[in-house]
């Protein structure tokens, strides 16, 4: 009894306290008009704030014409390649893209095929987790969500590193090789680690492979009989591809520039990315398209109607059903404006995939739903705003398709960008040189100091 009491006692508390830190730290809508706050680092247009250059990716999706802003397809570059003629090249020759791309967002340039078969071989040597790193550190301490055991075994990779606060670029490269390799690995053993422990699953430990492909390595090392068809490691690469690297500016690679910055080591810079990619407002998008996806099947009787769909979409974006947001998720970008070009080339090998896998019927429910979801909101919302399907709205269906657990869908983000955020940091310590610092200014009201016995 006296326990319970004494955890009622803590829980009052704590509401008590909860409600003191939100009422001192809601600062009035209006201050932010008064003192001209780019809230998100936005500018009223919706663009971005310049906060740095960048020479790695390039995310464009509309022009300003005397003022206005045009909408236009979207354009997505690595190293000044568009994404549409990378994807076009290494698919038509029938070979695997993502090693390539990490390659060239690394170094700048384009692979000859010597120098790509030996990077290949450099991955393949350093999927191994270091000795101990598995037992110790991955399935004796398993998690329920394998982004903080991602995130983790970043930081404690520190401990494995013979030389891990050295800065140089040498060094870094070497540190960004061996994270790349390592990241599948990472996060296959720690959803083993979570289905066995967390679900009563068997638990299958398969190393990876050298001779594979990152694509390939995964499905090795996640499926129990490690079986997989061409065309799914095929899809999943190009998944990879498209999820490696988005400019500077995204969440997760600014928090890249933010932190290297101030001189850290790599693995306190990469396991503060990861954290930022787990957001749902970030990596964790195309978990929200699923769930949506899930509700609208459940309750448009037929997937074929149009109007009874785009009635059904008219009622989420009123707030009336599933999860009364009022956001028709997939739908939309901070920059894309007429189209995504990561969607786009996505949404090709979905088809594909979903008639090797009898899905048709699923794929074309997407396909309406990204048709009248941006007509919907137009109406509904009464604006002229111009927006189209994201990437995320097809990756979740995507790796559905692909029989891969909705838990390692944001850790798959995080194995490709991590090629994205390595090219950042080593930008950063080449040609940054100072310590990100933006000000923030304070609007509290000066006051005195009352002493503790007079309050």
């Amino acid at each position: 009894m006296a326990g319970k009491s004494k955890k009622k006692n803590g829980n009052h508390q704590l509401e008590e306290l909860t409600k003191l830190a939100e009422g001192r730290n809601k600062i009035p809508p209006e201050l932010y008009r008064k003192y001209q706050v780019k809230r998100g680092l936005r500018n009223e247009d919706g663009s971005g704030v310049l906060v740095g250059l960048t020479e790695i990716g390039d995310v464009h999706g509309f022009i300003f014409d005397e003022g206005v802003k045009i909408p236009v397809d979207g354009r997505l570059t690595y190293r000044g390649i568009r994404i549409d003629d990378i994807v076009a090249c290494f698919q038509k020759e029938k070979r695997y893209g993502f090693e390539e791309v990490c390659y060239l967002l690394l170094f700048g340039e384009l692979p000859t095929e010597t120098q790509l078969n030996q990077f290949n071989a450099l991955l393949g040597v350093n999927r191994e987790l270091p000795d101990g790193f598995t037992e110790n550190m991955i399935l004796k301490n398993p998690s329920n969500d394998i982004m903080n055991k991602l995130g983790r075994s970043v930081l404690v990779s520190y401990s494995y590193d013979p030389n891990p606060d050295d800065i140089s670029v040498k060094n870094v490269l070497r540190q960004s090789i061996e994270l790349i390799a390592r990241f599948p690995t990472m996060a296959a053993y720690g959803y083993q680690a979570k289905s066995h422990y967390f679900q009563g699953k068997s638990l299958f430990i398969h190393k990876p492979r050298k001779e594979l492909s990152t694509s390939q390595n995964l499905l090795h090392m996640i499926r129990a009989d490690s079986k997989y068809t061409r065309l799914e490691s095929e899809t999943l690469d190009l998944s990879l591809v498209l999820h490696a690297e988005h400019g500077g500016g995204n969440n997760s690679s600014f928090t890249t520039h933010v932190v290297t910055s101030t001189g850290t080591d790599t693995y306190s810079a990469i396991a503060a990315a990861v954290g930022s990619l787990k957001g749902p407002l970030h990596g964790g998008a195309n978990k929200k398209v699923m769930g949506m996806m899930a509700n609208i099947k459940s309750h448009v009787q037929d997937w074929k109607d149009e109007e009874e769909i785009e009635a059904y979409l008219g009622k989420i974006v009123r707030k009336k059903v599933y999860d009364r947001t009022g956001l028709i998720y997939g739908i939309g970008h901070a920059v894309y404006t007429i189209s995504d070009p990561r969607a786009v080339l996505l949404k090709r090998k979905a088809k594909v995939l979903a008639k090797e896998k009898s899905l048709e019927h699923e794929y074309d429910l997407y396909d309406r739903v990204a048709r009248l979801a941006p007509l919907v909101l137009k109406r509904e919302r009464n604006s002229e705003k111009t927006v189209a399907p994201n990437v995320d709205f097809y990756s979740g269906f995507v790796y559905k398709m692909l029989n891969i657990p909705d838990e390692l869908y944001t850790p798959i983000f995080t194995m490709a960008r991590i090629a994205g955020w390595s090219a950042h940091r080593i930008e950063e310590i080449i040609s940054g040189s100072r310590i990100i610092r933006p000000a923030y200014r304070n609007v509290f009201i000066p006051r005195e100091y009352i002493p503790l016995a007079q309050r």
